[in-house]
């Protein structure tokens, strides 16, 4: 395959991408962030007041895999109105030897799993054993994905959820209970979603949705939805209540559900437990007691992208998928 680019399309990466894969290798590559043994400068950003939008550029290497390469998404919140998805994304695969282009693949699909499985691995190593509940902000493309990862990792015997959308949230409830097995009630307001074991955040507010007292003590929550500079869902004094662990201090700073908290001084860096790396390397314990609120701060990181992107790309060879692009 010298001087060729394999490439992959959407439904073609959809066939070759199962949760249970994804998370194996999001925890690794989490692990390996742990290590310090990848090459990750923080995303950057593009920004489109005049359209609500952003492109984001990830590049990524993986040292002890030796994988590399760079993901390429837009976040367009208004999308869904003219009937495109709000993220959509491009993955590309090089060689760490030459350099040369080894897959182009879509990474829209891509970008859903890895972050579902994300919260997943969070939920493994953060949340308290005995916890049954999970309670949904939001009722999106994330929120499912979230629901799958969370899904494969723990017993689920209650499912909450409300959003802006009741058709939204409708779809939600009729596909995900097919899956998972549970009913899944809904709720009118983002209080009674609140009283959950663990609780998923994936909107894209610009403003604390979710209240200090509405979170008991002993809850997990995943917040996902805090991905670019300005946008923030949880009260700023949950985080003063909670081990607040991150995917990436630099990104999370900038990016993450804290990056407002940051820029106003209410938080800092000291004030961060750790990075979700370190939870699974076991150099840090996420709880000493089960009353501990634990928040996980999703930024998304590249590794994550380069890390599923390979397995696609390695189970396409493997099924003789995709098509062969000449490059010279």
């Amino acid at each position: 395959m010298q001087n060729q680019i394999l490439w992959l399309s959407k439904k073609e990466v959809e066939s070759l991408l199962d949760m249970k894969g994804t998370l194996k290798v999001v925890e690794e590559a989490f692990r390996q962030h742990g290590l310090k043994k990848v090459q990750m400068p923080s995303k950057l950003y593009l920004y489109f007041k005049n359209h609500n939008g952003d492109l984001r550029t990830m590049p990524a290497y993986l040292e002890g895999e030796d994988i590399t390469g760079v993901k390429i998404v837009n976040v367009h919140p208004d999308n869904p109105k003219i009937g495109l998805p709000t993220v959509m994304a491009l993955v590309i695969l090089n060689s760490t030897q030459t350099g040369a282009p080894l897959a182009i693949m879509d990474g829209t699909y891509l970008t859903d799993m890895r972050t579902g499985a994300a919260g997943g691995v969070a939920v493994k190593h953060l949340s308290r054993k005995n916890s049954r509940t999970v309670g949904f902000v939001g009722a999106g493309n994330q929120a499912r994905t979230q629901l799958i990862a969370i899904n494969e990792i723990m017993d689920i015997d209650e499912i909450k959820v409300t959003s802006m959308s009741e058709k939204q949230t409708l779809a939600f409830k009729d596909e995900m209970e097919l899956i998972t097995e549970c009913e899944i009630s809904l709720k009118k307001n983002i209080k009674e979603v609140c009283d959950c074991d663990i609780l998923v955040t994936t909107t894209p507010s610009r403003k604390p949705i979710v209240m200090d007292e509405w979170i008991s003590e002993g809850t997990h929550i995943n917040a996902i939805g805090a991905d670019a500079p300005g946008k923030e869902e949880l009260d700023p004094r949950i985080l003063n209540r909670a081990r607040v662990v991150v995917d990436d201090i630099s990104q999370a700073s900038h990016s993450g559900e804290i990056n407002i908290p940051f820029s106003n001084g209410s938080f800092s860096e000291k004030d961060i437990y750790c990075e979700l790396g370190e939870v699974i390397t076991g150099n840090k314990k996420a709880r000493t007691r089960d009353s501990d609120i634990t928040v996980f701060d999703s930024t998304g990181l590249a590794i994550q992208d380069v890390a599923t992107a390979n397995m696609v790309y390695l189970k396409a060879l493997k099924a003789n998928m995709g098509i062969r692009l000449k490059q010279f």
